[in-house]
């Protein structure tokens, strides 16, 4: 499928075995997650049990290759997938997007050893991988990271402190950044963890705004030993490592948005049937039907700009800018309409009655992780101007 088959055609169409994918996605969404999804938001609970279930169903597997026991879907069918997890629970779809993110990371720059040790394990026997990149100083500068890697005789030691790691927690394999070199982006490199290994720790389980059924966590890593078989891609190429990651897990954090606001608009238009005010529906007023109007054509242009940012993706075509434009677009699309969504349910969707208010808590998080928007503008801009300072 290529890029120019996409840009000219009336209609983007998906492939019948594509379409398998999301729809299996929603069926299990469906049964394993929505009659649960209330309760998990409201504890903060992180459902271990439901990988399992999305294990068996080839969805850990989506981006690893069959030679591997996974499903080797395309980004496409990925993406839709994790639209169809996030349309019922944000938090599941995050997941499932970061481990997918680090399968394809193995998959792409990983060791032939690496590649046999740790996909079949993330493909198929319920095992979840976990990233971690961010510190307390080095966050959107990501090349400012501080964690050091000390080579030993036998490999390297580890030390520093790692914030909001994604399924930390609960991880059997954690993407970790570390410094092994000089100042800067080239004296970063990637490392494949185990976080049950001695000197590691758990120093903090963060509470958040939104996607609760998602694990975050504070790692500490105190004179933790791993062999040279950990570095991931060579060292020094840690950042670049890091930053194609998190290219393709761009993908992925726009079909979460792309999900938030489709939950969104099912729910606005349903409620403005139903809801009357002043002798009819509420959807009859244009300050409701509007608003429904603008997330309708949005949530059309979030899923186009995806799905091109996935198709190049497929192609072995550059991806970068498609995929900063998609996430960038889906995420703000997702913030804005989750509030109207709100607005649309009055003091009913200020309650936990109804689902609105944790799409409104969700959404927010689309436009900070996986790269800030503005981070996102900054990249597009520089592809259109080139660096300027």
């Amino acid at each position: 499928m290529s890029s120019s088959h996409i840009a000219t055609r009336a209609q983007f169409e998906l492939r019948d075995e594509q379409r398998a994918i999301g729809a299996l996605a929603a069926e299990i969404a469906q049964r394993e997650i929505a009659p649960h999804v209330a309760r998990w938001d409201r504890e903060h609970y992180f459902p271990r049990e439901l990988y399992g279930k999305l294990t068996g169903a080839g969805i850990m597997g989506m981006l690893v290759p069959e030679a591997y026991g996974g499903v080797g879907a395309d980004y496409v069918s990925y993406a839709l997938a994790i639209e169809e997890l996030a349309r019922v629970d944000a938090g599941t779809a995050v997941t499932v997007s970061v481990h997918s993110m680090i399968c394809s990371a193995i998959a792409k720059i990983g060791s032939a050893e690496q590649k046999q040790r740790w996909l079949p394990r993330l493909a198929s026997e319920d095992t979840i991988a976990g990233f971690a990149l961010t510190e307390s100083d080095a966050g959107s500068d990501a090349a400012a990271l501080r964690a050091s890697a000390r080579r030993s005789t036998n490999g390297y030691v580890l030390n520093g402190r790692k914030q909001w790691c994604t399924s930390g927690s609960h991880a059997a394999v954690v993407m970790g950044m570390f410094r092994t070199g000089g100042a800067g982006a080239r004296g970063v490199s990637a490392f494949l963890v185990e976080p049950d290994r001695p000197g590691i720790t758990v120093e903090k389980i963060t509470e958040k705004l939104g996607i609760h059924t998602s694990n975050t966590c504070d790692l500490a890593f105190d004179d933790v030993e791993v062999g040279g078989d950990a570095l991931l891609g060579d060292e020094g190429a840690g950042f670049g490592n890091a930053m194609t990651a998190l290219t393709a897990g761009r993908i992925g954090i726009a079909a979460q948005s792309i999900g938030i606001l489709t939950a969104c608009l099912d729910e606005s238009v349903k409620f403005a049937r139903e809801r009357s005010a002043f002798g009819k529906p509420i959807g009859a007023f244009e300050g409701v039907s509007f608003k429904v109007a603008q997330m309708a054509m949005d949530l059309d242009a979030a899923r186009l700009l995806t799905y091109r940012a996935a198709a190049l993706a497929d192609a072995g075509e550059a991806f970068g800018i498609a995929a900063s434009k998609a996430k960038l677009f889906a995420s703000t699309a997702a913030r804005k309409h989750a509030a109207e969504a709100l607005q649309i349910h009055g003091g009913y969707g200020y309650t936990t009655e109804f689902a609105a208010e944790r799409h409104y808590r969700d959404a927010k998080i689309t436009e900070i992780y996986e790269g800030t928007s503005e981070i996102q503008q900054l990249i597009i801009a520089r592809s259109l101007l080139g660096r300027l300072d």
